[in-house]
C-alpha cells in the first residue's frame, strides 16, 4: 500500500463496464463518495472463488467504519476478479486491489477513519490492511493463524470466516512475500495493470469470482 503509481482514470473504460456491475453499481464504483451506506449491524459476504466458495459474517460492533466500507465494497463488485495476490502460510492471506487499474486508480486514496480494536486477529478473523493511521481503503486480509501480535498495531478485525477456511487454507502460496521483499506481485505494478500484469506474471494466483451480500 506504502508504494503509489499515477494511474489516469478512464471513464469510457470503467463505464464500460455496465454490463458486469450493473448501471448504478458500475456508477458507483468510479465514486467512492457515493458508496457510505450504513451496513447492517451483522452481515455475511459470500465469496465464490477459484478454489471453492467461503463466508465471512461481519459485526458491525467491531468495527463500524470497516464494516460499512466492506458492505459498500462487496455490495458494488469492487472485489469480483481480484486475486489473492498475498498468500503467506501460517500468517495471512491478503486481497482488495481491483482487478481493473482504472479503478483502482479512484479507490487508493478513498481512506476511511480507523477503529478501536475491540477483537483480536485470531485464526479466520478478518481485518483491513493499513499503511499507518486512517489509511484504509480498500485491502484486507483473513488470518491463517492467532496473529495477536497485530492488535497492538491497530489492526482491527471486522468479521470472520465462519465456513469454508478449508478453501481459505488452500488458497495458493507458491509465490510467497510480494515484492521488493519477496518473489511475489509488486503491489505498485498490480495498482497500476490490474490482472494483465498478474495474469503474465503469476498465472497461478487463486482469484475472486464473485462476491455476494448474503440476504
Amino acid at each position: 500500500m506504502k508504494i503509489r503509481a499515477i494511474v489516469l482514470f478512464s471513464a469510457a473504460l470503467l463505464f464500460g463496464a455496465l454490463s458486469v456491475f450493473g448501471t448504478a453499481q458500475a456508477g458507483n464504483l468510479g465514486d467512492p463518495s457515493s458508496l457510505k451506506e450504513k451496513a447492517p449491524a451483522v452481515y455475511k459476504a459470500k465469496f465464490d472463488t477459484s478454489k471453492g466458495t467461503f463466508v465471512i459474517e461481519v459485526h458491525r460492533a467491531w468495527a463500524p467504519n470497516g464494516a460499512d466500507r466492506f458492505y459498500n465494497l462487496v455490495k458494488s463488485g469492487f472485489y469480483n476478479d481480484a486475486r489473492f495476490f498475498r498468500v503467506l502460510d501460517g500468517f495471512m492471506v491478503q486481497f482488495g486491489i481491483s482487478g481493473n487499474p482504472d479503478v483502482s486508480a479512484v479507490w487508493r486514496d478513498a481512506r476511511i477513519p480507523d477503529d478501536g480494536v475491540n477483537e483480536s486477529n485470531q485464526r479466520g478473523y478478518v481485518t483491513f490492511a493499513t499503511g499507518g493511521p486512517n489509511t484504509r481503503t480498500t485491502q484486507v486480509f483473513i488470518n491463517f493463524g492467532n496473529n495477536h501480535g497485530l492488535d497492538g498495531q491497530g489492526f482491527s478485525p471486522f468479521g470472520k470466516v465462519v465456513s469454508g477456511m478449508k478453501v481459505v487454507d488452500a488458497l495458493y502460496s507458491g509465490y510467497g512475500e510480494g515484492a521488493p521483499s519477496g518473489r511475489g506481485p509488486d503491489q505498485g505494478q498490480v495498482q497500476a495493470k490490474g490482472n494483465t500484469y498478474l495474469n503474465a506474471k503469476f498465472p497461478k494466483l487463486d482469484y475472486i469470482k464473485k462476491a455476494t451480500i448474503e440476504q
